[in-house]
């Protein structure tokens, strides 16, 4: 059992925890309630590009000693972007959080340094290089930038060559006193702690953030069909990529999609599954459902060789088609035990508790339990389908391929 608790500093940081005594470890995250979709497009890529920045030094700690730090307690630490937040996080004994603790707040406020603003330029710059050299990867970026079209969501995590090779050090410096404030971040716990004692550590060492009421634009996507269909001579695979609407993160609709979305094309044993990959068809056919702060979607995929193309994406069409009148209860009884693996695996460590809890505040705001969680899943009807499906059709507006 977990005891969940919660406290907010004078400035708006709000603290959270699953804290649980007999856990053999204890982890911590800043997760910031900013990404790719608060940029502009012209610094597009800078959330990503800060989240580089805060391992190369404080006004206390140089780049090596941040690394030092984290390695003498054994902290196992990461960081990550995305579309609609960022995190920086640790994994450590018990005994070692506060040390982590002193580590992570002092790295979120870095000293963004002119001459590691442009050598780390270089390492961002190479970064979207490897990724354009991945075909799916290139195809997934432009199938959402025309799913969402003038919507921030469309703009792409790394940014562009364009974008971060024009970046300068001072407008990354005012994008993050706005953006990285203390009524923008989340502190999130779990595992065995003393909560009183962290919250007063965090008050200490983070209590004289500022606030700085940051907001989040939110506007309508306005989804036009779209099709495309690009060439690559070095390629030997064929690559499809659909997009769908679907619901936000905040809708009581997003249980029903993400158990479609493996009903549909979980990586083996769905629909998609049966149809394309286990007949030699397909290497590869998955659905996947992505909900959003205020929106979602589903993206749909396949890899297969070219003269298989056309088949396949016809076979996808037309499972999509037959999917609400091929719907059963054996389905939901597959996904909810998939489902409730996957989520109380992830929940087994303190690390997985804290990912889950800093994500789930900082996109609803609100606590659950992860056997709230759960019993939302086990809940989820066939008719909860159907309604899911009427409201959010299975329709592709985007439909992208590359290929040779």
């Amino acid at each position: 059992m977990t005891d969940f608790k919660e406290h907010v500093l004078d400035n708006g940081l709000r603290i959270v925890a699953e804290i649980d005594e007999h856990a053999f470890s204890a982890a911590m995250g800043f997760f910031v309630k900013t990404g790719a979709r608060d940029e502009t497009s012209e610094l597009m890529g800078v959330s990503h590009f800060l989240e580089h920045m805060m391992f190369k030094g404080t006004q206390r700690r140089s780049a090596a000693e941040v690394d030092r730090d984290f390695d003498d307690i054994g902290a196992r630490h990461n960081a990550w972007t995305s579309s609609e937040m960022t995190a920086f996080h640790a994994h450590c004994l018990p005994r070692h959080l506060p040390e982590a603790e002193d580590i992570l707040s002092d790295i979120l406020r870095p000293a963004i340094r002119e001459d590691d603003f442009n050598d780390e330029k270089s390492v961002i710059l190479e970064e979207i290089a490897m990724y354009a050299d991945q075909p799916f990867w290139r195809l997934y970026e432009r199938s959402l930038e025309s799913f969402y079209g003038d919507h921030p969501l469309g703009h792409r995590v790394l940014g562009t060559n364009e974008t971060v090779g024009s970046m300068q050090r001072d407008a990354m410096a005012e994008y993050f006193e706005h953006r990285y404030s203390a009524d923008n971040t989340i502190v999130a716990m779990a595992g065995c702690l003393d909560f009183d004692e962290m919250v007063g550590r965090l008050d200490t060492h983070c209590g004289d953030w500022k606030r700085t009421n940051a907001d989040r634009s939110y506007v309508d996507a306005d989804h036009a069909d779209t099709r495309f269909d690009e060439k690559d001579e070095q390629l030997a695979r064929h690559y499809s990529c659909m997009v769908c609407p679907g619901p936000s993160l905040q809708s009581d609709q997003r249980y029903a999609a993400g158990m479609l979305a493996h009903i549909l094309g979980h990586y083996e044993g769905s629909r998609l599954y049966w149809a394309m990959v286990e007949p030699g068809l397909a290497e590869e056919a998955q659905c996947q459902f992505n909900g959003r702060d205020g929106c979602g979607e589903f993206i749909l995929w396949h890899a297969c060789s070219p003269e298989n193309a056309s088949r396949c994406e016809a076979i996808l069409l037309e499972t999509l088609g037959d999917l609400v009148e091929s719907l059963s209860e054996s389905d939901l009884d597959r996904v909810r035990s998939l489902a409730a693996t996957a989520a109380t695996v992830a929940g087994e460590l303190p690390a997985g508790r804290m990912q889950r809890l800093g994500q789930l505040m900082t996109s609803t705001g609100t606590y659950r339990s992860l056997d709230e969680d759960l019993d939302r899943i086990r809940d989820v009807t066939l008719d909860d389908l159907v309604r899911l499906v009427e409201a959010f059709p299975l329709t592709p507006v985007v439909t992208g391929t590359l290929g040779p």
